[in-house]
């Protein structure tokens, strides 16, 4: 449904952009999506910026937390209790990097690097269960990790969330053969998120990472909108089996995906 009340635990279900550039970065998303920018008034939400569609919440942002962190945009799973979560990735190999706190009445949360090195959250709610809007031009349509090292990811998942990976082959234009893999809450049920293994194709310094993918009614019009508003295009936009996608940068240089779907996903 492209209305989402609730999440099962082990669903990504939030994103989140951190930046810099709070102003501009408003500027440039709201006029790419048709968002609207709500600054949070709650002196403990530091600054925090909800973005929302049609009245629904589809994705959030805020300041950066130190210098040293660049821009980008993070993915938070849901889970029943983040604690446990936290617990379960320190065992896995992860490290946990943002404890778990409370964050006002909205839920708990907690950050760590799975042991691949890529970033992720995990988000228990309380009074905001994540993007209510999904699978919809404007909102949330996928999150995929893009690693090194597949086999490590799928122990550390697995172990966290209990996800099971299925991989399955396509055909490419050249006549050779794809694979993809999909996170699944269970063997035989439906897909939540993607693995990318990167080969040597791939930049040597490109570090483990979470990619968000929003969708769109039209890509090769959005990539060209996201230029003119300072944006960039590192991957232009190709044919893919969900559709026609895309790679941008924003103007502070957070990446994200945009997606055209062949069909509406349910």
């Amino acid at each position: 449904m492209p209305i989402r009340r609730e999440y099962a635990p082990g669903t990504p279900s939030w994103v989140d952009l951190g930046t810099r550039d709070i102003e501009g970065s408003t500027a440039f998303y709201t006029a790419l999506f048709g968002w609207k920018a709500d600054a949070q008034p709650e002196p403990e939400a530091g600054g925090y910026v909800m973005f929302t569609k049609d009245g629904h919440n589809v994705a959030g942002m805020g300041p950066l937390m130190s210098d040293e962190q660049p821009p980008a945009w993070t993915t938070y799973i849901t889970v029943a209790d983040a604690d446990a979560a936290a617990a379960a990735a320190k065992v896995a190999g992860g490290q946990v990097i943002v404890e778990p706190m409370d964050v006002t009445e909205a839920g708990r949360m907690a950050v760590f690097f799975d042991a691949t090195g890529a970033g992720v959250s995990v988000w228990q709610p309380g009074d905001h269960i994540g993007a209510e809007l999904v699978n919809e031009p404007g909102g949330l349509c996928w999150n995929e990790l893009t690693t090194r090292d597949g086999e490590a990811a799928k122990a550390f998942y697995g172990a966290v969330f209990g996800w099971h990976a299925h991989t399955s082959t396509f055909p490419l234009p050249d006549g050779a053969e794809g694979s993809y893999t999909e996170w699944r809450l269970a063997a035989d049920g439906e897909p939540i998120g993607g693995l990318m293994v990167m080969d040597d194709e791939w930049p040597g310094d490109m570090p483990s990472h979470w990619m968000t993918y929003f969708a769109v009614d039209d890509c090769d019009a959005t990539a060209v909108m996201a230029e003119d508003l300072g944006g960039a295009v590192p991957v232009p936009p190709i044919d893919v089996p969900p559709g026609r996608m895309a790679v941008l940068n924003d103007p502070s240089g957070a990446y994200f995906t945009i997606l055209k779907l062949e069909e509406q996903v349910g």
